[in-house]
């Protein structure tokens, strides 16, 4: 349950929240709101909540960074050899 919030009613908290989302008011506003289930959203978790394509591609710009790098190493060898011979 939310830590400033109070159970809803039978019918408010069967109704409300979708998804299995958890319904509490809030009586300082006397509003209603949810307590989501893991991977939805929204005031009312109506919504899907996808996975960030920036939680896979944290290492993109590390991997990019060592290729280049090695790349580089490489060829300043071939000009090295080939100069030297």
């Amino acid at each position: 349950m939310a830590e400033h919030g109070e159970a809803c009613e039978a019918a408010e908290a069967t109704s409300y929240c979708m998804n299995g989302g958890t319904c509490y008011r809030i009586p300082s506003m006397s509003t209603l709101a949810c307590v989501c289930n893991s991977g939805f959203k929204g005031s009312r978790c109506e919504e899907l909540q996808l996975l960030s394509r920036s939680q896979t591609n944290e290492n993109g710009g590390l991997i990019a960074a060592v290729v280049i790098v090695v790349f580089l190493i490489l060829v300043l060898l071939i000009i090295i050899i080939y100069y030297a011979y």
